[in-house]
């Protein structure tokens, strides 16, 4: 099979998210890194692009240079990344999907709810894939719960439980740090804190897990750290479309917490719980019965879950892997529309850009109930009420 073209924006020398998606989109061998404008300083993206194995001719001073050289080629870039500071992800994916191309974008898609609306329908009218990397989707225990509760293993789900919780801002000596300060500067980083960097993934999560979303929510956010202007920690309260009641907690200032993000579904005949520090574990008890520990890379667990596990069990995968689930998934529906064919359901799953205009409209929904002190509001973005 012929390699899919890809292009990344952002990402440059030194980043943490560039190495992430780079070793993500070649894991499988379905994309070849092909174009980039991976800096905001021109020479230096060029420079680094080229080292990386990049075309002198493709590796772009900026992504309005980029975009010009792509859509003039014969031989354009198939997936086009957009991994570059928040504030800039409307103007670059609207460009690129307005050009033509599929993209991936980092979350959040979007600042606000009325450009996440505005990407949706661009998406819509172009026929483009818009997918937003929410990337922990991709583990294979995540897609095999999934799985698991579509086909009615656990009966109808009645609660889920979802946490994101890390310590790492938690020192006071330490929030006047440049690195750390702006994440609660309402003037960088928007209306929400740690709500918005991690909480938006548990939230995403639950909605992946049960098949549900969310339409309201009641949420009391707080600054433990009195110099911060946005929370540190928020709980929230929510209520999905298909009955099922949701829990939340987010914190960056939960000393002992490394990378917090857990997820549990309980239903009518059983409950299911998995952590994203032990990815290979899914803990399933059926109602009445023993405790059951299901491992990644099992035979015959589900199709979601078989074509997303590549190393054999008891061998840990990974975050860059399940990035590359998400990479695996978009070659499918690359190579499905190329072919006019339709593209296999257990590849179905990676996040649109529905998904993050439901997530922005959650994080001004959360902001604004923390401020009316807990007040239930409505979740959903208006074009979908």
């Amino acid at each position: 099979m012929t390699k899919l073209k890809w292009g990344m924006i952002g990402g440059g020398e030194g980043s943490q998210i560039g190495p992430a998606h780079r070793l993500g989109s070649g894991l499988d061998g379905l994309f070849e890194f092909t174009a980039g404008a991976l800096d905001h300083r021109p020479d230096a993206g060029r420079e680094y692009g080229q080292r990386l194995g990049l075309a002198a001719d493709r590796s772009y001073g900026d992504w309005t240079e980029m975009l010009a050289g792509e859509k003039s080629r014969q031989d354009p870039v198939d997936l086009v990344t957009v991994a570059t500071p928040n504030s800039t992800h409307f103007e670059i994916t609207k460009s690129f999907l307005e050009g033509g191309f599929n993209v991936l974008c980092e979350k959040p898609m979007t600042m606000t709810v009325e450009e996440g609306e505005a990407i949706v329908k661009i998406a819509k009218a172009t026929g483009k894939i818009c997918a937003v990397n929410y990337g922990y989707t991709g583990y294979s225990l995540v897609r095999h719960m999934r799985a698991m509760v579509a086909r009615g293993d656990i009966g109808k789900v009645r609660l889920v439980k979802a946490e994101f919780s890390h310590g790492h801002h938690a020192d006071a000596a330490d929030a006047d740090n440049p690195r750390v300060r702006w994440r609660y500067d309402p003037a960088q980083a928007g209306v929400s804190a740690q709500f918005a960097d991690c909480g938006i993934h548990a939230m995403h999560m639950a909605s992946f897990v049960t098949g549900q979303e969310v339409t309201e929510l009641s949420a009391d956010c707080v600054s433990c750290l009195d110099v911060r202007v946005l929370e540190d920690d928020a709980m929230v309260n929510f209520r999905m479309d298909g009955g099922t009641v949701g829990r939340l907690w987010t914190s960056s200032i939960a000393i002992g917490r490394q990378h917090g993000l857990t997820i549990q579904v309980f239903g009518e005949t059983g409950g299911l719980r998995w952590s994203q520090e032990q990815p290979n574990q899914l803990y399933y008890m059926p109602l009445g019965q023993r405790l059951q520990v299901i491992e990644r890379g099992e035979g015959n667990l589900s199709p979601e879950a078989d074509r997303t596990s590549r190393v054999t069990v008891g061998h840990a995968e990974g975050m860059p892997l399940a990035f590359a689930n998400i990479y695996s998934d978009l070659a499918e529906a690359i190579n499905a529309q190329k072919e006019g064919r339709a593209m296999d359901p257990a590849a179905n799953l990676y996040p649109r850009a529905e998904d993050g205009l439901r997530s922005m409209s959650a994080v001004f929904a959360v902001a604004e109930s923390g401020k009316a002190r807990g007040e239930w509001l409505d979740a959903r973005p208006p074009m979908f009420r």
